[in-house]
């Protein structure tokens, strides 16, 4: 029998995001960096966004209208990282990604609603001159995880 909570995966996406350009470029870098699947959260873009590499066809995604619905849908085990600059978030240069985690980002003149941060079990972020767009956000998130760092496991799931 194969334990399905000793396997590694993430999913990652966007709440609210701004422009549909953006979830092409993070949905094409996380078909790149290994996501197990990628979502939105909301309906502020207006349509689906260009993805050159197709992600949407070779991945599964998932669609939420609320955070709510999305935080009841979390999978089992998995572990909700929020990507927000806010004091409380810990830096990404010392984070310990979880082995099952889902990657929440929010769009870059909004950030994260206060219930996604509140929920977050842990907030990351990272150190930067002036802002970055939320596709370059995810991708340096998903880039950190990829470096081999040791995993924060969970003591139960």
């Amino acid at each position: 029998m194969i334990n399905n909570f000793e396997n590694e995966f993430f999913g990652i996406g966007i709440q609210n995001g701004k422009t549909p350009e953006n979830l092409g470029v993070l949905w094409r870098t996380a078909q790149n960096m290994g996501a197990s699947y990628i979502f939105t959260i909301g309906n502020r873009y207006a349509k689906q966004a260009c993805d050159t590499h197709n992600a949407v066809k070779s991945m599964p995604y998932f669609h939420y209208n609320t955070f709510e619905d999305f935080y009841s849908h979390l999978p089992k085990g998995a572990m909700l990282v929020g990507v927000e600059l806010t004091e409380e978030a810990v830096p990404l240069e010392t984070f310990r990604h979880p082995k099952r985690c889902v990657y929440l980002l929010g769009a870059e003149d909004h950030g994260l609603s206060k219930l996604a941060i509140e929920k977050s079990h842990f907030l990351v972020k990272f150190s930067s001159e002036l802002s970055v767009n939320v596709a370059v956000a995810g991708s340096i998130v998903m880039y950190d995880r990829g470096m081999g760092k040791p995993r924060f496991i969970r003591a139960s799931s």
